[in-house]
């Protein structure tokens, strides 16, 4: 199975024997192998490089991350509650950053991302997928629970049920002889791409500009692979994009050649988010309207409510939080200079 992120359903797919309780209400947990060694992945940030020898006597959470994913970013809020209301009690959260884009391979990068999304609890690079591996993982966000024997007691994969994971390490430090004395749950703070999303609104999908994963392109000719070819952009019906002016699509995105360059998307959710970059590092002007109007209050974080913007590192863009109700909408946005990069749209 490919890497990939949430999957449908993925925040309700636990294993029934995970989720069973005993006659004393107790979770019944079972052994899912041992944590496999932390050798090979890193570098580290926020700690020194960590062992599993290290971690005997702790509980420990491993939450697999990449930090231009929509889903891992509004999990991480969970995770860094998690991390501050248990640390005394003995858990350690270990983030373990497992790239999908070429980008998120970057020390430089993801060491930003960190900054810039407060985490303060350790994170080790994992770009040989050497973890993801041991321990057979498929999604972005994944959590790994493991108790202080060292044994994998738990897992969740995607977002949600949140509670049922928080309960999930109470349950452990109780087994480790330091059951938290505050009954309250770890309170979450989250703005901004990190919110939870309106899912009973979105009826768009995930959807790749790269041509390795794309679907749904309407631009006359569909997508060239890896040439320079001047797109026109098409009528759209719902979940449909296009290109216009020039572009070069390769596997994972596609670079905007010169000024006016678009992608525009019809779309059905409260927010659009769109992964890009600037080739080369030099900033690149943008502008976006909704329905052919500039957004106004419409506009996403990283947006301003005429639909200007400035693309100025690798990393998601919320350019539409929709204030009102959610309807069929479609989205265009237009680089005033060449030499965007563009990944992936998401919605939530």
């Amino acid at each position: 199975m490919k890497p990939r992120r949430e999957p449908a359903g993925a925040s309700q797919a636990m294993d029934e024997t995970a989720a069973r309780t005993g006659k004393m209400g107790e979770l019944i947990l079972p052994d899912e192998g041992a944590l496999p060694p932390l050798d090979g992945i890193g570098p580290w940030f926020n700690t020194k490089p960590l062992t599993r020898d290290q971690l005997k006597g702790k509980v420990v959470v491993i939450d697999f991350w990449t930090y231009s994913c929509i889903n891992c970013l509004r999990s991480i809020p969970y995770v860094k509650a998690w991390a501050e209301k248990y640390r005394d009690d003995g858990l350690v959260v270990i983030g373990v950053h497992a790239p999908e884009f070429a980008f998120e391979r970057e020390p430089a990068n993801v060491a930003k991302a960190i900054k810039d999304l407060g985490i303060t609890y350790p994170v080790a690079l994992d770009n040989d997928y050497v973890l993801w591996r041991a321990l057979d993982n498929h999604y972005w966000p994944a959590h790994y629970f493991v108790d202080a024997q060292g044994r994998v007691r738990y897992h969740h994969f995607g977002e949600g049920e949140y509670a049922m994971s928080e309960r999930v390490i109470r349950q452990l430090l109780a087994e480790a002889g330091h059951a938290p004395k505050d009954m309250a749950l770890a309170q979450a703070k989250a703005s901004g791409a990190e919110a939870a999303a309106a899912s009973g609104d979105i009826q768009s999908g995930e959807t790749y500009i790269g041509y390795d994963r794309a679907a749904n392109f309407v631009s006359p000719g569909g997508l060239q692979r890896d040439q320079l070819k001047t797109y026109a952009a098409a009528p759209l019906s719902l979940n449909d994009w296009s290109l216009a002016g020039p572009w070069l699509d390769k596997r994972q995105s596609a670079i905007s050649f010169a000024p006016g360059a678009k992608i525009a998307f019809r779309f059905h959710a409260r927010d659009l988010h769109l992964v890009l970059g600037p080739v080369g590092g030099k900033p690149v002007r943008f502008r976006v309207t909704l329905d052919g109007q500039a957004p106004g209050g419409d506009a996403g974080v990283d947006a301003k409510a005429d639909g200007s913007g400035v693309v100025s590192e690798q990393r998601l863009y919320q350019l539409v939080r929709q204030k009102g109700q959610v309807r069929d909408r479609t989205f265009t946005i237009e680089f005033l200079d060449p030499g965007a990069e563009a990944f992936s749209f998401t919605f939530g």
